[in-house]
């Protein structure tokens, strides 16, 4: 299958992005400056992302389609206020994350950012559950672009007027060189920003205001350190379908009611979690030595058993230390316990620590 491309890969060029192959597309993993600095940039200014490769998937419907939705994602659909978002899952028989998105209430429905990797299947088991009244398409005549840090809504307001009234997790339309946009409060750095849905043929019009603006480009390279700093999951890395929400320690991502009234898909195992604790569960993990546990790292308890497997794992530029999260029996998963890391056959000292790393700073 050829390898897509997105309407800024020339743009992307132009700025000296080096590119790598990511879910089937040429996408840049960092530009001039390097993964450190455009991390240290977006935490004291404004970057901006272009994230056009994850799924922009609109479902059109009536009560039906709620219905429908919630027999695989836990939100409660039914309360979500128009344009008002949420962060949830796509949940198999077993409560299994298929993927991780932020669903939107619009006036026809929903629209639902997917990941990447997972969009086409995610499709597919949403499919299994709409009927014929439900309609359900990708926009894929639409860019994304995130734009994230401090200084992301006193730029963005002298571009477009009036974003910056908006509140964290909340959506409006607006008009931009005479097309339709929809932006929403949000993004997955840890810092207060944007995401902006917008036709092909403007977003080349809009990046060029965004660099006039000082903003600069960033890749998906320091995307990631971003947000692992943020102790935020990345799918195929903190989630699989073998992974539940309880396992995940996105508990806080089921809605109360539903928790209690159940009717999704896995409920009654998820429910055995909530009620008697998982064996494993997601932890952050911090190095008190000067190496770097990548994904795949054992995990050791203090007397040499193998307890846990680290997910992810970097050089946080914010922290100034390097930073992971994985999976470790919960037995272990008490703030503070010491651990031990087996990287290139030799075991180093960690601890068991608070999540995120790094200080989150959306606008609420």
């Amino acid at each position: 299958m050829e390898t897509q491309k997105t309407a800024l890969y020339d743009y992307h060029k132009t700025l000296g992005a080096k590119f790598v192959s990511f879910a089937g597309y040429e996408m840049p993993i960092q530009y001039k400056e390097g993964i450190i600095k455009e991390h240290l940039f977006t935490r004291t200014n404004a970057g901006f992302f272009d994230v056009s490769h994850m799924g922009q998937f609109f479902l059109e419907g009536d009560l039906t389609l709620t219905e429908a939705l919630e027999k695989l994602i836990p939100a409660d659909l039914k309360s979500l206020k128009l344009h008002h978002s949420k962060y949830s899952f796509l949940l198999n028989q077993d409560g299994g994350i298929i993927d991780d998105l932020i669903i939107t209430k619009t006036p026809e429905g929903f629209s639902i950012i997917l990941n990447a990797a997972c969009k086409e299947n995610d499709v597919k088991e949403i499919s299994k559950f709409l009927s014929k009244e439900h309609k359900s398409y990708f926009k894929n005549d639409y860019s994304l672009i995130a734009l994230q840090g401090p200084k992301s809504a006193q730029v963005l307001e002298k571009i477009i007027n009036g974003v910056s009234k908006l509140k964290f997790m909340t959506g409006d339309n607006f008009i931009f060189n005479d097309s339709n946009l929809f932006i929403t409060r949000s993004g997955y750095t840890g810092e207060d920003g944007f995401e902006i849905s917008i036709p092909n043929n403007k977003v080349v019009k809009l990046v060029d205001l965004l660099i006039l603006n000082k903003v600069e480009p960033v890749g998906l390279g320091a995307r990631d350190t971003l947000r692992l700093e943020a102790g935020l999951c990345l799918y195929g890395h903190e989630l699989n379908e073998k992974i539940n929400p309880i396992e995940a320690n996105l508990n806080w991502a089921i809605a109360k009611k539903r928790k209690n009234e159940g009717g999704f898909n896995g409920w009654e195992k998820i429910k055995k979690s909530i009620q008697h604790g998982s064996e494993k569960t997601r932890v952050g993990i911090l190095s008190l030595e000067k190496i770097i546990a990548r994904e795949k790292t054992k995990i050791f308890s203090n007397d040499g058993q193998e307890i846990g497997l680290v997910t992810s794992g970097t050089f946080g530029p914010s922290v100034k230390a390097p930073v992971a999260m994985g999976y470790i029996n919960s037995k272990y998963s008490k703030i503070g316990t010491k651990v031990k890391l087996e990287v290139r056959g030799k075991k180093y000292g960690a601890e068991i620590t608070q999540l995120p790393f790094y200080k989150k700073n959306y606008i609420k």
